[in-house]
């Protein structure tokens, strides 16, 4: 079945926001997106973890638009906007609106080395990643695929990809509902993104499996970017994955946060994160128990925060 005619896009409860858009018919959702591919960019990315970037870089499919609207979000120029504002514009795949044409593309960089497939940004697409992750394997393709999801999921969202993901690489943003509201828009991410993980851990438990290149052929990793002014939200995140899934999981430590267009006057998120913010959340991982992981150097909002604007958006 086409995308184009898949009856969860009729009014629309692809996410946890069930906004009832009436996708077939051409309307957009909140999140900006359509029934159409709304992918903003196809790009090969190095930078993800040694795990899922491998030697070859992952090639990433980024969806335009998103279910929830960070206002510090680092995609901000393809995240904020909708399918429609991407097409035509200067971004590196030019709003390409069939699954056939995504594929191309993914199928291009895969000929030239890429380690992986990455679908970004999933929750308001879940049809659309369907589509586009049976259409690879249709070609042939059997590479990792990377379910990278900012965690505000539907499990029947979940449930759609789960006979065709390999690792899933949600974040776990918020174990503030208040602050989930104030910057993400959302009243209850903590209680929705915990339920996405819970299935997610009860699909993978905290094995992340890797082949002798290192690349993850299947498993969980759970990310989590501390925020600047943020540490205690970011410290009963940590706790609240040691209690409901496990010390064990394989967490990934960001400290990439880099001064969006839209906080820029903000006394927290207008700056950089400081050393002893990070430092006490890296305590506290350790206090808990995480051993399995990554755990990204602060000068990192220097090297991988992405330019859609640029032909590559990623240095």
């Amino acid at each position: 079945m086409d995308v184009l005619d898949d009856p969860r896009l009729a009014r629309c409860e692809a996410c946890p926001r069930r906004c009832g858009a009436e996708r077939l018919a051409g309307r957009l959702g909140r999140c900006g997106a359509g029934a159409d591919a709304s992918v903003a960019s196809v790009a090969l990315h190095r930078g993800e973890e040694p795990a899922i970037s491998g030697p070859g870089g992952i090639a990433n499919v980024f969806f335009a638009g998103c279910n929830l609207r960070c206002v510090y979000c680092q995609n901000w120029q393809i995240s904020r906007r909708s399918g429609n504002e991407v097409q035509g514009s200067r971004f590196t795949v030019h709003g390409l609106r069939s699954t056939a044409e995504v594929a191309d593309e993914v199928v291009r960089l895969l000929a030239e080395g890429a380690s992986g497939v990455g679908f970004v940004s999933t929750a308001h697409v879940g049809p659309q990643v369907e589509a586009l992750a049976r259409e690879l394997r249709s070609r042939g393709a059997t590479v990792p695929f990377v379910f990278n999801t900012n965690g505000y999921e539907c499990i029947a969202s979940l449930e759609g990809s789960a006979g065709l993901m390999d690792v899933w690489l949600p974040d776990f943003k918020y174990s503030d509902a208040a602050l989930g509201e104030r910057l993400s828009g959302v009243p209850d991410y903590p209680e929705v993104a915990l339920a996405a993980l819970k299935w997610i851990f009860a699909r993978t438990g905290p094995e992340l499996v890797l082949d002798d290149a290192g690349v993850a052929r299947r498993g969980l990793i759970v990310r989590h970017l501390v925020l600047p002014g943020q540490v205690e939200n970011s410290i009963e995140c940590l706790r609240t994955l040691a209690r409901e899934l496990s010390p064990a999981v394989w967490l990934s430590l960001m400290s990439q946060y880099s001064p969006t267009p839209e906080v820029a006057g903000d006394p927290d998120l207008g700056r950089r994160l400081r050393a002893a913010e990070y430092e006490a959340v890296l305590a506290e991982a350790d206090r808990l128990g995480f051993e399995q992981g990554w755990r990204q150097e602060l000068a990192a909002a220097d090297d991988w925060n992405p330019d859609f604007d640029r032909p590559t958006p990623f240095r």
